[in-house]
C-alpha cells in the first residue's frame, strides 16, 4: 500500500486546489446572483450593471472548469464520489434547494415590480389610501413619475410604503424612485427642490413639487398636474427693488425655482402700467429703496381687498434711501392689518454669524413653516423687526419666525433703534429705547372676509443671490409665495382617525407567570424532552 502511494506523481498532492477554486467561484457566483436580484428589484444601485452579468459568466465558468479539471486529474475519486448513495441524495437535495431558491427570487422580484392591493389588517387602515386619492388615481390621464429627494439624514421607509400603495392602485400609471440631493445636487436644482424630503412629480412635460411624502401633499400635487391652471406672480419694480435677473444681487434663483413649479414670473411697474394684471395670484415687493407711492398703494389695497395677496420684503430704513419720507405701504400694513414695520435693526448675538445676522430660533406652526426646524434655520442679514400692534376684526395674524428669546444670563436679541450711537462698532441693548427680543422676523396676515393675504418680512437680501441657498432661506421664501398664491391647500382631505393606545403594565401575578413561563416552564420542557429521548434510545440499544 505504501509503495502504491509513493509511486504516485507529486502533482497529485495539489489536485484538491481545483475543488477550492470551484468553491470560491461558487461563493462569488452566489453573491453576484444576490446582487443582481437586488438590482432587478430596484433595492440596490450599481454603476455598471452589465459588469455583474460578465462576472457571473466568469465565475460560473470557473466552477465548471475547476470541477472538470479535478475529474480529469482524479478520475477514480470522481467516479467513487458520484456512485455513492449519499452523493445521489445530496445532489437531489442540492438541486431541489437551488430550484426553490430560484423560484423564491423570481416570485419576490415579480411581486416587488408588480405590487397588488392586499387586505389591510391594521387597526386604523394605515395601509389603505384615502378615498380622494383612490378616486384621483382611477382617472389619471397619463403616467406620473415621482422622484423623492431624501438626503442621507432622512429615511425613505414611510415614503416608499406610500408610493408602493399608490403604485398598486394606479392601474400601472405611477412610477417612483429616490434621489439623494447631497450626491446629486444638480438634479435637485434642475427640479426646483429647495429642501429635504420633497417630491417631484412629472406627467408629460408638466411637473409639480409636493412638500413632503404625505397623502394630502401628494394628492394636491397630482391634482395640480391633472388640472393645470395658469399661475402668475409679479415682482414690483420702479423703486429700486432687487431685480428679477439684473443687478449683482437678484432674484434669479428664486425665479428659476418658481418657474420649475409652473409659475409664470414677471415684473410689474405700477407707475407705468397703472393697473394690476387680472391673472396675478400674488404681488412680491422685494426690497424697495424708495417708498411706494400713494397711488400704487391704493391699487394694491384694492387688489388685496378683492382677494389678492402681497409678499412684502422691507429692509431697515437705515439701509435704504427712504430718509425722512413717508412710507404709504408701511401705513397701509399698519392701518389695515395691524402689522408695523419697526424702525430698528435686529441685533442677534445668539449665533456665530455676527450680530447683524438675524437667525430664526422659533418657528411657529403655519403652512409656510411646516418644514422649518432647528436644522433648517432662516438667516436674514441686516433685518428689521416686525410688530403686531393691533388685532383687527376679521384679520388673522401669525408670527412666522422669531429670534432667540432672552435667558437668565443673556439678552440674545434686540431691535437696535440707534446704530449711530455704537461706540467702537459695539452695540448694546438700551432699555427704554431698544426693542427686547424675541423679535418677529416675518408675519402673515389673512382677512377671513375678503380672503386677502399678506406676508411681511423684515429683509429682502436673504432670498437674493447666493443667500437663497443658505440653510432654509429659499425654502421659506418659496413657501411664502405658495401660501400667498393659495397653492398650498387645494382640497379638503378626509382626516384619518387613529386608535388611542395605552400601555398597561402587568400586575405582580402576571409578571410572576411570565417569568416562570419563560425561565422555568419552557426550558424545563426542553430538558425533559431531551432526557426522555436519551433514555428511549438507551433502552433500544
Amino acid at each position: 500500500m505504501s509503495n502504491k502511494k509513493s509511486s504516485q506523481p507529486a502533482w497529485r498532492k495539489y489536485t484538491f486546489l481545483a475543488l477550492i477554486v470551484s468553491l470560491i467561484a461558487f461563493i462569488g457566483t452566489a453573491l453576484l446572483g444576490i446582487t443582481k436580484g437586488l438590482v432587478a428589484a430596484q433595492l440596490y444601485e450599481v454603476a455598471n450593471p452589465d459588469g455583474i452579468n460578465r462576472w457571473l459568466v466568469i465565475s460560473a465558468s470557473v466552477i465548471v472548469l475547476g470541477l472538470a479539471l479535478y475529474a480529469i486529474l482524479e478520475p477514480d475519486k470522481a467516479s467513487r464520489f458520484v456512485s455513492r448513495r449519499q452523493t445521489r441524495y445530496g445532489s437531489n437535495l442540492f438541486i431541489m434547494s437551488l430550484a426553490f431558491l430560484g423560484i423564491l427570487v423570481v416570485v419576490s422580484v415579480f411581486a416587488y415590480q408588480n405590487p397588488v392591493d392586499v387586505a389591510d389588517l391594521t387597526a386604523d387602515d394605515e395601509n389603505t389610501l384615502a378615498p380622494e386619492l383612490l378616486a384621483t388615481l382611477e382617472n389619471l390621464p397619463e403616467t406620473i413619475t415621482a422622484v423623492g429627494f431624501f438626503s442621507s439624514q432622512s429615511s425613505t421607509e414611510s415614503a416608499d410604503q406610500l408610493f408602493s400603495n399608490i403604485k398598486a392602485n394606479s392601474n400601472g400609471k405611477f412610477e417612483y424612485r429616490f434621489e439623494n440631493p447631497d450626491q446629486n445636487p444638480l438634479a435637485a436644482r434642475e427640479a426646483g427642490i429647495t429642501g429635504d424630503g420633497k417630491i417631484l412629480l412629472t406627467m408629460g412635460d408638466r411637473k409639480e413639487i409636493a412638500a413632503s411624502a404625505g397623502e394630502q401633499e401628494i394628492l394636491e400635487a397630482i391634482i395640480r398636474l391633472t388640472n393645470p391652471n395658469p399661475r402668475a406672480v409679479y415682482f414690483l419694480t420702479g423703486h429700486g427693488e432687487v431685480g428679477l435677473e439684473q443687478g449683482e444681487v437678484n432674484f434669479a434663483t428664486a425665479k428659476q425655482t418658481l418657474e420649475s413649479k409652473n409659475y409664470t414670473v414677471s415684473s410689474l411697474n405700477l407707475i407705468a402700467d397703472g393697473k394690476i394684471p387680472e391673472d396675478a395670484l400674488a404681488i412680491i415687493i422685494g426690497g424697495p429703496q424708495k417708498p411706494v407711492t400713494d397711488r400704487e398703494v391704493e391699487l394694491l389695497k384694492e387688489y388685496v381687498s378683492a382677494g389678492g395677496s402681497l409678499v412684502v420684503l422691507q429692509d431697515p430704513y437705515q439701509f435704504t434711501e427712504f430718509g425722512a419720507a413717508s412710507d404709504p405701504l408701511a401705513e397701509y400694513l399698519s392701518n389695515d392689518w395691524g402689522i408695523t414695520l419697526d424702525q430698528d435693526v435686529i441685533i442677534d448675538i445668539s449665533n456665530s454669524y455676527g450680530p447683524l445676522y438675524a437667525v430664526s430660533a422659533i418657528a411657529n406652526q403655519h403652512p409656510i413653516t411646516r418644514d422649518i426646524n432647528e436644522n433648517l434655520i432662516i438667516i436674514m442679514p441686516q433685518a428689521r423687526s416686525i410688530s403686531i400692534t393691533s388685532q383687527l376684526e376679521g384679520v388673522l395674524l401669525t408670527p412666522l419666525i422669531q429670534t432667540a428669546p432672552p435667558t437668565q444670563t443673556s439678552i440674545n436679541s434686540w431691535g437696535e433703534t440707534n446704530l449711530t450711537s455704537a461706540e467702537g462698532g459695539q452695540v448694546q441693548y438700551d432699555e427704554g429705547s431698544d426693542i427686547l427680543g424675541p423679535l418677529n422676523m416675518a408675519v402673515t396676515g389673512e382677512n377671513t372676509t375678503t380672503k386677502g393675504r399678506v406676508v411681511v418680512m423684515g429683509n429682502s437680501i436673504f432670498a437674493a443671490g447666493q443667500n437663497f441657498d443658505v440653510n432654509g432661506n429659499g425654502n421659506f421664501f418659496i413657501n411664502s409665495i405658495d401660501w400667498a398664491a393659495e397653492q398650498e391647500d387645494l382640497i379638503q382631505f378626509t382626516p384619518r382617525s387613529t386608535t388611542e393606545r395605552a400601555y398597561i403594565p402587568p400586575t405582580q401575578i402576571e409578571w410572576l407567570a411570565i417569568l416562570l413561563g419563560s425561565i422555568c416552564i419552557l426550558p424545563g420542557l426542553v430538558i425533559v424532552a431531551g432526557v426522555s429521548a436519551w433514555f428511549t434510545r438507551r433502552r433500544q440499544g
